[in-house]
C-alpha cells in the first residue's frame, strides 16, 4: 500500500492511504500483465531468487501463463489473474502445474526452443542455456529439471478470495505462493507495485550499488571496444532501456561473456541516445582497462567473481542480479585491480 504523507502534523505527518486498481480496471488483458511481468522477469522483478523463462502462454491452449526454471532446474509456474478471482482460478493454476509436473527433460527442451524461436533468439540447448545462465561448473543432467514445481500466482492486491484460496492449499503442503500488484494513478503518472519472492529483498534503487554488466558480446563482438573507447555502459535494441536502471554513483563492472570482468567504473552523467538502438551513461573508469589492439588479456572469471562475492548471480541478462551494495562493490574494485594490474 502507498500512502501520502500529509504535513498538517508534527514529525512526518499523517497518513492518506492512496486508492489503487488492477489491470481489469484499466481495461488491460491478463496477456498485457503477462507481457509486462515476463519482459522484467529477472532484471528487476527477481533480484534474489532469479528463474529462466522457457515459455509462455500459447492462444487458445491450456496453459499457465509463464513457465520458468530456478538455478536448482525447479518448474516454476505463474499464472496471472488481472481482475477479481476465488479458489476455481487456483484450482485451474493446480491443474496446469500438475500436468506440468510430468513433463520431462526432452519436453521442457522442445518448448524452450519454440519459446527462442517465437522472439527471434538464437536456438539453444536448455541444459547449456541453465547452465550458462546460472553459471554452474557443470550443466545439470536431464533428470535433475523438473523434480519439483512450484506455483506462483499473480493477482490484484484487493482480491481477498484469491487470497484465502492460496492459503488453504499453502497450509496443506502445496508450494504455492501469492505475487500481488497494485496500479496507481498519482499526480499524472501511473505507478507499479509488486511483491515479488523473497518479499521487499529489492534494493532502494537511489542507494549506490554495484551493478555487474554483460558488454553485449553475443550480439555484436565490438561492443566493447565502443564502451571501454568512448567510456560509456551501453544497452542495445529491445533491451536499451535497462541502462535507465543505473544511477550517478553506481559501480558498474563490464563483464564479457567467456571472459569475465574486464573493468570497473564509476557511472556519470543522465541516460543518452546514439541512434535508434543505442542507450547509454558516462562513466569514469576505476580499473585499467583493456586495448582493443592487444585484446583481453587479464580479467576476473565468473567463478573468482563468486568466490570474491560470496554471491551466485543470474549472468543471462544484461544486468547480473542480485546487486551488490557500497561496501561489496569496494571490495570487488580492489580485488579486480589487483588481478588487472598484476605483472606477468
Amino acid at each position: 500500500m502507498l500512502y501520502r504523507l500529509s504535513s498538517r502534523n508534527e514529525g512526518l505527518g499523517s497518513l492518506e492511504p492512496l486508492p489503487f486498481r488492477d489491470a481489469a480496471g484499466l481495461q488491460k488483458t491478463e496477456k498485457d500483465l503477462e507481457n509486462l511481468l515476463a519482459a522484467h522477469l529477472l532484471d528487476v522483478l527477481f533480484e534474489d531468487a532469479p528463474l529462466l523463462p522457457i515459455f509462455q502462454e500459447r492462444q487458445l491452449q491450456s496453459e499457465a501463463d509463464i513457465y520458468a526454471v530456478n538455478r536448482e532446474g525447479d518448474l516454476v509456474v505463474f499464472e496471472l489473474k488481472r481482475g477479481v478471482a476465488g479458489e476455481d482460478a487456483v484450482l485451474q493454476a493446480i491443474g496446469y502445474a500438475q500436468r506440468a509436473g510430468r513433463w520431462v527433460y526432452s519436453e521442457l527442451d522442445r518448448r524452450f526452443k519454440i519459446y527462442l524461436q517465437k522472439r527471434g533468439f538464437t536456438l539453444a540447448d536448455l541444459r547449456a542455456s541453465h547452465q550458462d545462465a546460472f553459471q554452474l561448473d557443470e550443466p545439470l543432467e536431464p533428470t535433475s529439471f523438473n523434480r519439483h514445481q512450484h506455483l506462483y500466482i499473480v493477482g490484484s492486491a484487493a482480491n481477498e478470495k484469491l487470497t484465502d484460496a492460496i492459503a488453504y492449499w499453502k497450509s496443506q503442503g502445496l508450494s504455492v505462493w501469492f505475487l500481488p500488484y497494485r496500479i496507481y494513478d498519482f499526480e499524472g503518472q501511473r505507478l507499479f507495485e509488486f511483491f515479488s519472492l523473497p518479499y521487499d529483498r529489492h534494493r532502494n534503487p537511489s542507494d549506490v550499488k554495484g551493478v555487474l554488466f554483460d558488454t553485449n558480446r553475443t550480439y555484436d563482438e565490438k561492443s566493447v571496444w565502443e564502451m571501454i573507447e568512448k567510456a560509456r555502459v551501453a544497452a542495445y535494441g529491445d533491451i536499451k532501456y535497462v541502462v535507465d536502471y543505473l544511477n550517478p554513483g553506481d559501480i558498474v563492472f563490464f563483464f564479457h561473456k567467456w571472459e569475465g570482468l574486464i573493468a570497473a567504473a564509476e557511472v556519470r552523467g543522465p541516460v543518452r541516445r546514439d541512434g535508434d538502438q543505442e542507450q547509454y551513461r558516462d562513466v569514469r573508469f576505476l580499473t585499467p582497462v583493456p586495448n582493443r589492439q592487444l585484446g583481453i588479456t587479464r580479467r576476473m572469471t565468473a567463478a573468482q567473481v563468486t568466490e570474491a562475492t560470496g554471491k551466485n548471480f543470474f549472468w543471462a541478462r544484461t544486468i547480473k542480479v542480485p546487486y551488490l551494495n557500497r561496501e561489496e562493490a569496494q571490495s570487488l574494485i580492489a580485488k579486480l585491480n589487483s588481478l588487472l594490474s598484476a605483472s606477468t
